[in-house]
């Protein structure tokens, strides 16, 4: 006799995906084999995410709605399931990312969430989590869905030149990565600075942080260390980094100089060898 494991719907989105996926599909009459390949995938899989040792993708969920009927009940899923991979630490940052109307970013180090490719935050990720990188990935391009809305919020970044020359993956996943930060040029609602080694001393080498604004909330203030996220309203911290940002906007290259900056580093640092 096959044992089937028992799901608690309440202990997590995944928990409630799975629970949720076996029900649906159990009521259509169709085994796990059976829905993986009216779906394109095996039934291993589907039986996989039902029982929450595999989290689903956007498209799964895509797929599972339009052969089960589901009128877009695991497409609304997904987006819980995916920020639940998120670190704990960090989920109430994105939660508040998501609500934000206008989101101003110093990087020191590395691209931004919202702007970095699959392959460049997988090798980020797979670093300290080789594991969990898969999910971790999803969680985060899941993120970048705010820039796809209808009214997306507004972003400004500013980035040091050493995020453009410190090689994540290798030079085709670094071009990649920079070819993707041109490409949002066209984009009204997002600006991109690179400040330059030459502006030597900054109000930004103690190290990454975010600005957030809202329509109707107090502005916030975030900054994370190794294990762990800080927000703050505190009205003279955001009065400070408010105005320290502004000061690395004015030292920063403009949006056009950063564009060409980007441009010349992707072709002479990560171009093809011939």
């Amino acid at each position: 006799m096959v044992n089937i494991q028992q799901l608690d719907p309440s202990a997590s989105p995944l928990d409630y995906y799975g629970w949720e996926l076996r029900r649906q599909r159990e009521a259509h009459g169709l085994t796990q084999h059976q829905l993986g390949e009216i779906i394109f995938c095996t039934g291993s899989l589907v039986g996989q995410i039902e029982t929450t040792r595999k989290v689903p993708t956007r498209e799964f969920s895509e797929r599972v709605d339009a052969a089960l009927g589901t009128d877009g009940l695991f497409s609304r899923l997904i987006g819980l399931v995916l920020r639940s991979q998120l670190p704990t630490w960090f989920q109430p940052y994105a939660a508040m990312e998501s609500r934000a109307t206008y989101i101003s970013t110093f990087q020191a180090q590395v691209v931004y969430g919202l702007l970095q490719t699959r392959r460049y935050a997988r090798a980020l990720l797979a670093v300290d989590h080789p594991e969990k990188a898969d999910e971790m990935v999803a969680a985060r391009l899941e993120r970048q869905r705010i820039l796809e809305r209808s009214e997306p919020p507004a972003l400004w970044v500013v980035m040091s030149e050493a995020a453009l020359l410190q090689e994540v993956g290798d030079r085709e996943v670094m071009r990649e990565q920079l070819a993707h930060l041109l490409a949002f040029r066209a984009n009204p609602w997002v600006q991109i600075q690179v400040l330059p080694f030459a502006a030597g001393e900054h109000t930004g080498m103690m190290g990454s942080f975010n600005l957030l604004r809202f329509e109707d909330d107090p502005d916030l203030f975030y900054v994370e260390s190794y294990d762990q996220g800080h927000m703050t309203a505190n009205p003279p911290v955001i009065k400070e980094r408010s105005v320290g940002y502004a000061r690395l906007q004015a030292t920063a290259l403009s949006p056009e100089d950063s564009a060409a900056l980007i441009t010349r580093v992707m072709e002479e640092r990560h171009g093809d060898p011939s």
